[in-house]
């Protein structure tokens, strides 16, 4: 591994910085070659950072053996991509804030797939969600397409199964580190995407789940596809906060409407007001990708 590649995952294991404080780093010395040698002064000047975030932030920049974390990780089969890899997915590359680093268990192949579809939606679906997933993305998956989702209780669930059952192939995107699933219930479920499928993150794998990083990790979902399908949807969800990420992302949004008297179905519904295209069969995704076709 060359010393670039290794210092920005060092970075990226540092506590107190994000995204930006790395960005701001890189364009001090885009090299990377220097980031030991700076003296504290330097960070504090260009680093907006409290007091307690720069001492946290040096203490593991110049503590963490970032060696020693690259052999566990390469002898729990962890893959490392950073932004600036040839492997590194080229869709996800032209958001905003694209992750300068991400954390794999399986088949990194799928993340620079020709077809990518996000399947969001809510947490605590109606009992009529399955068969309308079935309706739409059966015929989608048998096209090759690949799923992707937030291994999230509910919609994100069962399309993660629905790819599996039918055949196609499913990335999962999670907030927290690789080894730490969450909703624990998922499991066994996240252990056969990591066989056949892939389980991404952009947090070092011992990362715990956070509430903060869930928003963050939507970006992530919507990032890396040509469009989402909204499922089902509250007024107020994460799923909404996806669909946004996608509009901004220049994506596409699709939704599937529900029934007026469903609460897990006013945000979808609300979302179709807004202009998202209502989709009741596979060929109303279809008809927006021609050229993948």
């Amino acid at each position: 591994m060359d010393k670039f590649r290794e210092n920005l995952i060092h970075l990226h294991h540092c506590r107190g910085i994000g995204w930006k404080s790395i960005y701001k780093i890189l364009q001090h010395d885009s090299s990377l070659s220097q980031i030991y040698k700076y003296p504290p002064s330097l960070y504090e000047k260009i680093l907006s950072l409290s007091k307690n975030q720069l001492t946290i932030f040096l203490k593991d920049l110049h503590s963490l053996s970032i060696q020693s974390m690259l052999k566990q990780y390469s002898d729990n089969n962890v893959g490392i991509i950073t932004i600036f890899d040839q492997e590194y997915p080229r869709l996800l590359k032209q958001i905003y804030d694209p992750p300068w680093v991400i954390y794999t268990l399986g088949d990194k192949s799928l993340l620079n797939s020709k077809k990518l579809l996000s399947v969001v939606g809510s947490r605590t679906p109606s009992s009529t969600s399955l068969q309308s997933m079935k309706k739409v993305l059966e015929p989608l998956i048998k096209q090759n397409w690949v799923l992707v989702s937030g291994l999230a209780r509910g919609i994100d669930t069962m399309g993660h199964q629905l790819a599996i059952r039918n055949n196609g192939k499913t990335i999962a995107v999670i907030a927290g580190g690789l080894h730490h699933i969450y909703p624990h219930e998922n499991k066994e479920l996240a252990t056969t995407i990591t066989q056949n499928h892939i389980l991404i993150s952009e947090y070092p794998p011992s990362t715990k789940p956070e509430k903060w990083q869930f928003p963050m990790r939507n970006r992530i979902i919507s990032g890396l596809t040509q469009g989402t399908l909204v499922v089902e949807a509250k007024e107020k969800s994460g799923s909404l906060i996806t669909a946004d990420q996608a509009l901004n992302q220049g994506r596409e949004v699709f939704a599937i409407p529900g029934s007026i008297l469903e609460p897990s179905c006013v945000g979808t519904n609300k979302l179709i007001q807004s202009g998202a295209k209502l989709v009741l069969t596979s060929e109303d995704i279809l008809s927006e990708f021609h050229t993948f076709e």
